[in-house]
Formats: structure tokens, sequence, C-alpha cells
């Protein structure tokens, strides 16, 4: 008997490596995993507290609602869609993706998590935008580009409404201030 567990912040691929440790460490047997999901070969208990307890220090925690469930997909979706670099609009993706109207899925979004899809999807992306800045591969015009902006400037002005500071006064920070994926609020 198969169980599916829903965790929630599992979305890099250090995230699941560290969820797949700590379950082997347990003695499950992981049939998948994938971003902010397992599936285990056998059945457990899902108020297992040892389990819970332990992903919970490495800031996991599995979730029991089926809207929180959503909310964790839409995000995970969300993530791939910009490190795949899909220049779909947001409002026609996630409708393809979850079968269900933008609408709905932008309102449960934002009563669940206190800001919009939108919203959401800018903080990613200028969060992508740091770590691109960090690599130095590339200049400000071929980030806006690979992020679907229409130009460096919009882009520019996005990071600054969101940060604080320019592109140019980041790249020269000594220390570089950036947010872990599962901390974008």
């Amino acid at each position: 008997m198969k169980t599916t567990l829903y965790i929630k912040n599992m979305v890099c691929n250090r995230c699941k490596s560290t969820v797949a440790r700590e379950l082997n460490a347990l003695g499950y047997n992981i049939y998948s995993l994938e971003l902010g999901k397992v599936v285990l070969n056998e059945g457990i208990n899902k108020e297992n507290s040892k389990l819970e307890e332990i992903l919970k220090t490495h800031g996991f925690e599995i979730i029991k609602e089926e809207t929180e469930v959503l909310i964790e997909d839409i995000k995970i979706a969300i993530i791939k869609k910009i490190e795949i670099q899909d220049n779909e609009n947001i409002s026609s993706f996630l409708p393809k993706t979850f079968k269900k109207s933008y609408s709905a899925l932008s309102k449960l979004f934002s009563k669940t998590e206190g800001m919009t899809i939108e919203k959401y999807e800018i903080n990613l992306k200028i969060e992508k935008v740091k770590e691109l800045i960090q690599l130095g591969q590339l200049n400000f015009s071929e980030i806006a580009y690979s992020l679907d902006y229409h130009s460096s400037g919009h882009l520019a002005k996005q990071f600054k409404n969101v940060t604080g500071m320019s592109m140019t006064e980041f790249k020269n920070l000594q220390r570089w201030d950036r947010k872990s994926i599962d901390r974008i609020v």
C-alpha cells in the first residue's frame, strides 16, 4: 500500500535530497520523489510525530489539508516555470496546469498566502535575478530577456521596487542578501 506525503517548503533539489536522506534514515522505502511530494512504498501513520519532528528541523512540514496541498503545488509550478524559462503568461499557465479557473486559483492563493500570485511570481523572479547577478555570466539585458521582461528598464524598475536598490548597487555589494525560495513572501 503506497502512501503519498505532501511536504511544504520542498522546493529545490537540495530539499529533495534532504527529505530522501531523512526518510531513508527512518527506514522508509521511497517509491517516487518530486518537489513537494513523496510517495512511499508502505503505509504510514500520517500523524507520525518522529517523522514530522525531523522534517521540521529542516524547515519542512507535512501538509494535511487539501487547500494547502494546492497552494504548495501552485508555488512549485511557478518555481519550475521560472527555472525552465517558460514565458507563458501566469494567468494562462496555471489554469492549464491545474484545470481550474485562474480567478479561483488567484483568490485561494491570495487568501491563504496574503499576496497575489503575480506578486509571488515577481518575488521569485527577483530572487532569480539576484542569483544570475551573483553568477556574473549574463549582463542585465540578458537577464531581463531570460526572465521574459519586456526591457532591462522594466526589470530594473521592478528590482528597485522589490529590493529598494538598483541592480548595480546589488551587484557591487560585498554581502549579497538573498532569500531561499521557501522563504519568498
